[in-house]
């Protein structure tokens, strides 16, 4: 059957409504981000709790998390791609609630990182799945419409979960923080077992063994389109994790703003959520590439002056958020489009595409986010150079994706 009969039959007879549909995928995605910002107000805390002795350190909270979080993705893509959405989705959600269970108790700080590995390994389980029945359910720019979608309620949680961390401190220990995510994952699996639909087509399910897993692993990989804008989409995230890695001390120890970081953190992400509502409006009639590559040319220029400024003045905190707040405009437009166009040509065996695009967005942009974030010495100058040195990056990625040619439309108006 036409791959675009089949989505457009997918998208006519989902037995929820598109805007539940939208939501539901978005609540998936949002316990990834729930698990990363909230922690930031409680790093400090947790690193005196726990005995953590160098400030850098209590970083690796996020990364672990994250690092679990990328490599769970390769084993539930082609798990997802044999068995369907829904019991993979079912497995991950339970090793989640664990995972933070144990986590709310464990007595030293190795224990903890381990138990965010685990809790990473079992979130990705949501985001695969998400992804997945986006791409089993739409093609084209229709998918890249509902995916910015998904981003802008996904990116709405940072506006909120810093504070709400910020609130859980003011009140109890850092151990509730993630008793508050194993209530939130359990409302979400609630809701996803009595309203997800099956997605994947029979015709499209793969079988489960290592031939099979391989060709499809060889396909993603050897597909120069979707293999460029995954890595494209790889460096542009390893400097939003560069950020979150660092946000917490930048905004403590740099330009001692207190309690008002919640506020201002909140203040970013929301122009952040609302360049990615921006992105949904404007893909259907300008296009994915013609969009996402101008808006990536926009993210270097803004990078660039940033880096130049920060190394010949002291930067006030009105400017750092200036200049921060404006880099979040184009970014708005860079997630959501880069994943669509990677996806695109691999709708067969989205679980297995959507696994490994996921491992390289979290696990190597994780791993760029790291040393972004290690770089930090009591300045912005590393982070501004950070995201200078990835925009550089992903633009060689795009210029070879499109042989050199930039600004290219592929797909029609819908």
């Amino acid at each position: 059957m036409d791959k675009q009969v089949v989505a457009q039959q997918s998208a006519s007879s989902l037995p929820i409504p598109r805007w539940e549909f939208i939501a539901l995928c978005a609540a998936l995605m949002a316990l990834n981000s729930l698990a990363i910002d909230i922690m930031l107000p409680a790093l400090q805390q947790i690193g005196a709790s726990l005995g953590v002795e160098n400030e850098n350190h209590r970083q690796y909270v996020i990364t672990a998390y994250i690092l679990g979080f990328g490599t769970g993705q390769l084993f539930f893509g082609p798990i997802s791609d044999r068995f369907g959405r829904r019991a993979p989705l079912v497995v991950g959600l339970i090793i989640y609630v664990a995972a933070v269970a144990a986590a709310a108790v464990a007595p030293s700080f190795v224990i903890l990182l381990a138990c965010r590995v685990v809790q990473g390994i079992g979130a990705a389980a949501t985001r695969v799945i998400a992804v997945s029945i986006v791409r089993d359910t739409f093609e084209g720019r229709r998918m890249a419409e509902v995916m910015s979608l998904i981003f802008m309620v996904f990116m709405a949680i940072p506006v909120v979960a810093p504070g709400i961390g910020q609130f859980i401190m003011l009140f109890a220990t850092w151990h509730w923080i993630f008793v508050t995510m194993a209530v939130g994952a359990l409302i979400v699996s609630t809701w996803s077992l009595l309203r997800l639909p099956e997605t994947l087509h029979p015709e499209y399910r793969r079988p489960l063994t290592v031939n099979a897993v391989v060709g499809g692993f060889r396909i993603v990989l050897t597909n120069r389109i979707a293999l460029c804008y995954a890595f494209a989409s790889t460096f542009i995230f390893g400097a939003m994790f560069g950020f979150i890695n660092s946000a917490q001390q930048i905004y403590l120890e740099v330009f001692h703003v207190g309690e008002l970081f919640p506020l201002i953190f909140a203040g970013v992400a929301g122009v952040l959520a609302f360049s990615n509502f921006l992105n949904a409006r404007l893909v259907g009639k300008i296009g994915m590439r013609r969009l996402s590559q101008s808006a990536l040319l926009l993210f270097l220029g803004i990078s660039m002056i940033w880096l130049v400024v920060s190394l010949e003045v002291q930067m006030p905190l009105w400017l750092f958020v200036a200049f921060f707040a404006g880099a979040m405009v184009p970014f708005g437009c860079l997630g959501a489009n880069f994943n669509a166009l990677a996806m695109e040509p691999l709708g067969e065996l989205a679980g297995t595409a959507s696994s490994i695009l996921g491992f390289m967005q979290t696990f190597l942009g994780g791993l760029l986010g790291t040393l972004i974030g290690q770089a930090y010495n009591g300045t912005v100058t590393p982070l501004a150079a950070g995201f200078c040195s990835v925009s550089v990056a992903a633009l060689l990625m795009i210029l070879i994706a499109e042989r050199g040619r930039l600004f290219q439309p592929h797909n029609p108006p819908v």
